[in-house]
């Protein structure tokens, strides 16, 4: 049983830890997570919901799309420092919290109900993966069907993902990220030289809040917020990530030691460097893809409708700016950065399932090589399953959009569990300062709007009916 659990990931072992780095140098050497997802945070909210946000309205929804970036981050920090902290795993935390239907709490259940049409969206992410690696094959004079591409991805993405491996989706996140990120960048540099130039009303207009707007484009507004930025998958990721990476054995769990308190802060000052880490690069890579969407497609009349001419007509966001020969480099990026999405997102997805079966008390937790079992079976499942929902909704599009909008309903869930698990369950010498408290509780109100206005614009159907 002992070596069990020092073998277990998500248990703190005893005997790990040690003191915080002193200088962000140290700390560097400690990141990780961040990298991993931000490989799912970078794909297709961005890419996809981001850019067709921008090309049906413009610049007016730039004011969102920077809301949509920022207002989660918080939310992720304060929940990786409850379960680095208190050693719960994001299941376990959750099912701390009152209101229990049978064995489990009732986020729990609604995350059973939120499945399918999350599910959806990686169906949509993968088919967009494959009318990519169409699109990148039509270059080279070959004729491939998306529909077959997207099917090579999904038994692709079964194979690797079966590994299971962190170490290995850690070093491929990276370089594709900072890859695309850097492209978006200078596409967007390069726009202010061409006839699709930003000028300042333009920036001004859409720093404007305008309801109208908002209300005209509110379906594709809001699965852009659900998707950009850290979606509700990736604040319930990057908390196993985190663990697995070791942070929560490296705190330790001796709270006597009275040292153990500024033991804990040095780690929290790691984990929020890895936390806005992430955001900067969120940030960095998804304005561009607006301002692109917004100066380039908007002014073509260009409209992205998921069908298998999209990934050709957001080819434009690099041609009308770079130049013809730039459609290579986007046909590569946008290929890779899906892919990577898909890695990042169903190796986070696998994690969670284990934990279902182990909070329902149908394993038992300390199985620890049931639970791995569990894991690669399911990531080698997924892909597929989402590959079949592709098939049966062949608009990826529409699909992404359905599991943003599904992630919006989601997020205010996590902002009040993460208040409750703080303010109950945390040792208070460690619980984050008023202000951040205050801001959770701001957020917590934002997003219980928006889940409302998912639940009337698209749910009720006033825009869809």
């Amino acid at each position: 049983m002992v070596e069990t659990q020092q073998a277990d990931p998500y248990t703190v072992r005893h005997g790990e830890s040690h003191a915080p780095p002193v200088s962000l140098r140290e700390r560097i050497k400690y990141l990780g997570p961040s990298l991993i997802v931000t490989g799912a945070v970078i794909g297709s909210g961005e890419l996809v919901l981001t850019t067709s946000l921008g090309a049906a309205a413009g610049w007016s929804l730039l004011w969102w799309l920077l809301l949509s970036c920022w207002v989660k981050t918080l939310v992720q920090a304060e929940m990786v420092r409850y379960t680095i902290i208190s050693g719960d795993t994001y299941l376990r935390a959750v099912n701390r919290l009152p209101g229990k239907i049978w064995r489990v709490s009732w986020p729990i259940w609604l995350g059973l109900l939120g499945y399918v049409p999350g599910t959806m969206g990686l169906g949509g992410i993968i088919g967009g993966g494959g009318q990519s690696l169409s699109f990148l094959a039509s270059l080279g004079g070959i004729s491939i069907d998306g529909t077959v591409c997207t099917g090579l991805i999904a038994v692709t993405c079964s194979l690797i993902l079966s590994t299971g491996s962190y170490r290995w989706l850690q070093g491929v996140m990276l370089p594709l990220v900072l890859a695309f990120t850097a492209a978006t960048l200078i596409c967007s540099v390069a726009m202010q030289f061409t006839e699709y130039r930003t000028t300042l009303d333009d920036i001004v207009g859409g720093l404007t809040p305008d309801p109208a707007v908002f209300v005209a484009f509110a379906a594709l507004a809001l699965a852009a917020y659900g998707y950009t930025g850290t979606n509700s998958g990736d604040v319930t990721a990057y908390t196993y990530w985190s663990i697995e990476k070791g942070w929560p054995s490296y705190v330790g769990s001796d709270r006597s030691d009275p040292d153990w308190e500024s033991h804990a802060r040095g780690w929290m000052r790691v984990v929020h460097t890895d936390v806005w880490l992430a955001l900067l690069i969120v940030t960095c890579a998804t304005v561009p893809f607006y301002v692109l969407g917004a100066g380039v497609l908007n002014q073509m009349g260009i409209q992205p409708e998921g069908n298998a001419e999209t990934i050709g007509a957001l080819s434009n966001i690099f041609t009308q700016t770079l130049g013809e020969w730039a459609v290579w480099i986007f046909s590569f990026g946008a290929f890779f950065i899906l892919f990577s999405t898909v890695l990042s997102g169903v190796g986070a997805a696998g994690r969670v399932i284990p934990d279902y079966f182990i909070e329902m008390r149908f394993m038992d937790r300390n199985n620890l090589s049931l639970r791995k079992a569990i894991i690669r079976w399911y990531l080698a499942i997924l892909p597929l399953v989402a590959f079949l929902i592709y098939l049966f909704i062949p608009n990826f599009v529409v699909l992404i959009m359905i599991g943003g909008l599904t992630s919006a309903l989601f997020l205010p869930i996590q902002c009040g569990a993460t208040i409750w698990l703080q303010a109950r369950n945390m040792d208070p010498r460690i619980r984050p300062r008023a202000l951040t408290r205050y801001g959770l509780w701001v957020i917590l109100t934002f997003e219980i709007v928006m889940a409302a206005f998912v639940v009337w614009f698209v749910v009720l159907g006033p825009l869809t009916g």
